[in-house]
């Protein structure tokens, strides 16, 4: 039984104008009225609950109206329950108990964990529990405020924002106006604070030939082969100015990259079309191509089943990924197999990774 979705027999409301009954009201009726109960006290008078004698088997109702001011009494009827309602009632409390206490923490992407809340770095120290109303959505009980402390109130807005010092791992985000994120955020290269929004490695079991929806909202494992998500990615990188960094794995396991000092991604109206700035790296310019055919910057992203690429065919379909294709491609990450970056790697790449972090100089 939640306090969502437990039945309540006992509660009677009336309505007068725009007065309506309260959940700090009924708390603190239900609250006084278990005090009466266990002090065994014969009367109760507050001047927000005016409790009689409640007598075994008895009702309980609440009106909200008083001579045209809203307020919560608690009066007392036989019931031929009793026991079973008193026992309701005692749950039910012990319920709101917990709702009043401590705030809830809605983390839209928990299916990109893969695993329990332990494994994240700044969670609140409590189980998950599914919102059966949407399968990207799980319900968190924050049992304490477990934020960074560098930064209270609130949790950060990406993986620039943690505390000096913090590991590499999952972490908890919430991006301005939205709801909270499980991240992974590398804390490791070019002085930390990179949040990761692809991996992906050769043998991966991970399919990236996924549709709209599936890019969308995120898939894969966080912990390793994963895409963020597109409207998670457009709504972090919105917050700033954003810089972007591809880190690839060649055949002969070098590491080589691309820096990108612009970084952003229109919303989905717009198709997520993406936007580059000028490059610096070892790994080649590929993303920004002076061939228009194989042009990635101010592309428009497309999947199996929304084609938003410039070839007659979709690129997306054929080659068995989502991206930001024109007429195809010079780099394919997003791909179940070899991947490629220019003329770095064609088809053998062994692993790449794409992170982003505000421009260090905005």
């Amino acid at each position: 039984m939640s306090p969502s979705t437990a039945p309540l027999p006992l509660l009677n409301t009336s309505r007068n104008g725009d007065s309506t009954t309260s959940l700090g009201s009924l708390f603190q009726c239900l609250k006084a009225l278990l005090v009466k109960k266990f002090l065994l006290t014969s009367s109760l008078n507050f001047p927000w609950c005016n409790l009689r004698p409640f007598p075994l088997g008895s009702n309980l109702t609440f009106n909200t109206s008083r001579d045209g001011v809203s307020t919560t009494s608690c009066d007392n009827h036989s019931s031929p329950e009793g026991a079973a309602q008193r026992l309701c009632l005692l749950l039910f409390t012990c319920l709101l108990t917990l709702a009043a206490s401590f705030p809830d923490i809605y983390i839209r992407n928990l299916h990109l964990l893969n695993g329990t809340m332990d494994e994240i770095m700044n969670a609140p120290p409590e189980t998950t529990q599914p919102d059966d109303g949407d399968e990207h959505v799980r319900r968190v009980r924050d049992v304490a405020p477990h934020r960074p402390a560098a930064h209270a109130p609130g949790w950060p807005k990406d993986c620039s924002e943690m505390p000096a010092g913090s590991r590499s791992g999952v972490y908890i985000i919430q991006p301005k106006g939205l709801h909270h994120l499980v991240v992974y955020c590398e804390m490791n290269v070019t002085s930390g604070g990179w949040t990761v929004i692809q991996r992906n490695q050769k043998d991966t079991p991970v399919t990236w030939a996924e549709s709209w929806s599936t890019y969308k909202f995120g898939f894969g494992s966080v912990r390793s082969e994963y895409w963020l998500g597109t409207e998670y990615i457009h709504q972090i990188a919105k917050q700033k100015v954003y810089q972007v960094r591809f880190v690839i794995q060649d055949s002969t396991d070098n590491i080589n990259f691309a820096d990108y000092n612009l970084f952003s991604v229109e919303d989905e109206n717009h198709g997520y079309r993406l936007r580059l700035g000028s490059y610096t790296g070892t790994a080649g310019d590929a993303m920004t191509s002076d061939n228009p055919n194989t042009m990635h910057d101010n592309m428009k992203f497309s999947t199996k089943d929304r084609d938003q690429d410039n070839y007659s065919k979709n690129c997306a379909y054929s080659y068995e990924g989502g991206w930001w294709y024109s007429s195809c491609y010079a780099v394919r990450l997003n791909f179940k197999g070899g991947m490629t970056w220019g003329n770095l790697c064609k088809g053998n790449c062994k692993s790449s990774l794409i992170l982003i972090k505000p421009a260090s100089y905005c």
